[in-house]
């Protein structure tokens, strides 16, 4: 592998290349270098190396599929700083078959990563600059695979940070919601990472061989997509890489940092108290941030992290005596009545720091009365499109009255009221046809009418007796059952009331039901965890982060579409970047779109996404481009999933390879 040192590279430890060639590891520097794993398969890792005279130190690792040396290369300052500020070894790592590591990437968190990973950290720990401490870290998949290897135990493996990671892949990941299909999802991430697992090694970090393994990489691949569509229950498959229900597998120490805005909220109140009971070392903190660095986030206020997690790394990698376990092991940001932007930068509210569970919680109750018949909307959702907000075009919620109106509403008084937790809604209903759902939303409503979005929850009804179960409703019958909303810390200002608002649709954020449906509500409750903060600890003060985010939206394309007369709703969202990497540079591209009938609730969603690297070397000393583009389709009608797939690569404009898919899936009373 070839070395890219930084300036004032230390002394050079020699090491193996897959061809056999040497390469070198230099100490007070960036460079790249090999794992080698037992199957004969090399993993390409960068190490960030502080300087030798300061002897072994702990190694933090952070595993992701997403290429280290070009679409995910603006990370490094994080390391840098980990490196040169607070004095860590700090490893990056491309996973088995992305960037430029061999094998392939046959899926998410497969049972092969975890024993790759496991080698992984034994290597690290192995190493003579390396203390024989080893910690884990990272944001969505560096953060859920920290979480994994902490279920392992590798001995090496002494804390770990998990950034807007999940506890269970099923119900809080980007692949379904309350037992229904996340419909928008498919057009981002579900649908990217078929032609990002199809981009090659980097010539330059791979060396000659990297058409060869490029080509390899085509004719094997299978869109991961196409796995999480074959498992529409809770079973095995999600189980594997999920930590709930089995907390208790985990023994080293965890932080866990959690937005409210982000899709991974669950893992913060919920993993708190599981991993309490079992012992564990923990801490909780939960700011009002997207899918986004916290200190750059849209909304904030936002803080810089990495003071944060170098404490967390101090106290349990180096055993420093530096006061954290006397500190509340659970801090929040609870937000407070605003009005919505898509693009607010900056949430109202107050820090909160507790134990957790808290002694200062309780549940408050309100009476559900019954409603009148209600005739579903296939598209009620639009002003909360999505429960992942992240960069631009996947923006905050909008007004909620706009779907309030074709929704059930109940409106309660309250007393400054504040939560924080998980509230839950228990309804009594019937429908009219044997698949329908629940869309569940609790909201701050102004004295003006604004409508401004707390939290929500959504339930697939036939999944009422458990995620891993299928039933049909019987259409008339009265069924009792029970939404969880997602986890938030809120507090409802003098003035503002309460509002409940149940649909029976969250479109596009997940499926519409597969034909027309009525549902009647025969009653219920509202159960929310009250907090009151009276009494609690002072809140930790935090390194600031930026004064602004940093989202734009140039060039970006958020557009909700009626059409009046063939009774229609669709979401269309365009957007792109360019940027220089390490290597060379990155162009990439995404296109997509959701529709949903209002008369027969078909619904489509389309995707058109293109990456293009433009590497400085080919091996040969010439530039290089390679171009991947992937299409894709998925039709939801009353019985299926007809999902078709396009993938064509090019290098320049030689087409290397390309491949096609179709297949249908049973919607499985979805």
């Amino acid at each position: 592998m070839t070395e890219t040192p930084e300036p004032d590279a230390g002394a050079a430890e020699a090491t193996t290349t897959p061809d056999g060639a040497a390469a070198s590891v230099t100490q007070g520097t960036r460079t790249d270098a090999w794992i080698p794993m037992s199957d004969g398969v090399y993993l390409a890792a960068t190490l960030y190396l502080p300087d030798p005279g300061r002897g072994p130190q702990p190694c933090i690792l952070e595993a992701l599929p997403y290429r280290k040396d070009d679409m995910t290369s603006s990370y490094r300052p994080e390391y840098t700083r980990l490196r040169d500020e607070h004095g860590y070894a700090v490893v990056r790592l491309d996973l088995r078959g992305t960037g430029s590591s061999g094998g392939r990437a046959s899926d998410e968190y497969p049972e092969q990563e975890q024993r790759d990973l496991a080698e992984v950290i034994a290597w690290l720990a192995g190493q003579p600059w390396c203390d024989g401490n080893v910690g884990m870290y990272g944001t969505s998949y560096s953060g859920f695979n920290s979480l994994q290897m902490a279920c392992e135990q590798p001995p090496a493996l002494k804390a770990v940070v998990a950034i807007y990671a999940t506890d269970d892949r099923f119900t809080d990941d980007v692949h379904y919601m309350g037992g229904l299909l996340r419909w928008i999802d498919l057009v981002d991430y579900c649908h990217y990472m078929t032609p990002m697992n199809a981009l090659p090694p980097v010539p330059a970090v791979f060396g000659p061989r990297w058409r060869e393994e490029w080509r390899a990489r085509i004719a094997e691949h299978e869109p991961w997509l196409l796995t999480w569509l074959a498992h529409p229950r809770d079973d095995d498959y999600w189980r594997h890489g999920s930590v709930r229900p089995g907390y208790d597998r985990i023994e080293c120490p965890v932080m866990i940092v959690a937005g409210w805005a982000d899709g991974y909220r669950n893992n913060s109140f919920r993993t708190m108290a599981a991993l309490g009971e079992a012992g564990v070392p923990r801490r909780l903190l939960a700011g009002p941030w997207s899918h986004a660095a916290t200190s750059t986030s849209a909304p904030g206020p936002r803080i810089d992290l990495v003071p944060e997690m170098a404490r967390w790394w101090d106290r349990w990698l180096r055993g420093a005596d530096n006061g954290i376990d006397a500190e509340p092991e659970a801090v929040w940001y609870s937000r407070t009545s605003h009005r919505p932007e898509p693009d607010l930068d900056t949430v109202p509210g107050e820090w909160r720091a507790d134990s957790w569970p808290s002694p200062r919680s309780s549940w408050v109750t309100y009476p559900l009365t019954a409603q009148l018949p209600y005739a579903v909307r296939p598209d009620v959702g639009t002003a909360a499109w999505i429960s992942c907000a992240g960069h631009l075009p996947y923006g905050q919620p909008l007004d909620q009255r706009h779907d309030d109106a074709d929704s059930l509403v109940w409106d309660f008084d309250h007393d400054e009221l504040e939560i924080a937790g998980n509230a839950t809604v228990r309804l009594q209903l019937t429908s009219s046809a044997p698949v329908a759902s629940i869309s569940a939303k609790l909201c701050d409503v102004a004295a003006d009418g604004t409508s401004t979005l707390v939290t929500r929850g959504t339930l697939n009804l036939t999944r009422r007796a458990g995620m891993a179960t299928a039933e049909p409703l019987v259409p008339g019958e009265v069924v009792d059952v029970e939404v969880e909303l997602e986890a938030t810390a809120w507090r409802w200002r003098a003035g503002h009331r309460l509002r409940l608002s149940v649909a029976g649709a969250d479109w596009p954020n997940t499926v519409a039901p597969p034909e027309p449906v009525t549902l009647s509500v025969r009653g219920g409750s509202l159960l929310l965890p009250a907090y009151d903060p009276e009494g609690s600890p002072p809140p930790p003060p935090f390194v600031p982060g930026d004064p602004v985010s940093s989202e734009s939206d140039h060039g970006v394309v958020w557009r909700v579409e009626r059409d009046v007369l063939a009774r229609t709703t669709a979401c269309v969202i365009d957007h792109g970047s360019a940027y220089d990497a390490p290597y060379g540079s990155v162009v990439e591209h995404y296109a997509g779109r959701v529709q949903a009938s209002t008369r027969t609730f078909e619904q489509v969603a389309s995707a058109d996404v293109s990456f293009t690297l433009r590497f400085h070397d080919d091996g040969t000393g010439q530039p290089v481009s390679a171009r991947v583009r992937s299409q894709l389709e998925v039709h939801a009608g009353q019985r299926t999933y007809d999902v078709s797939v396009s993938l064509a690569c090019f290098e320049g404009e030689e087409l290397v390879g390309e491949r096609r898919w179709r297949q249908e899936f049973p919607r499985d009373l979805a």
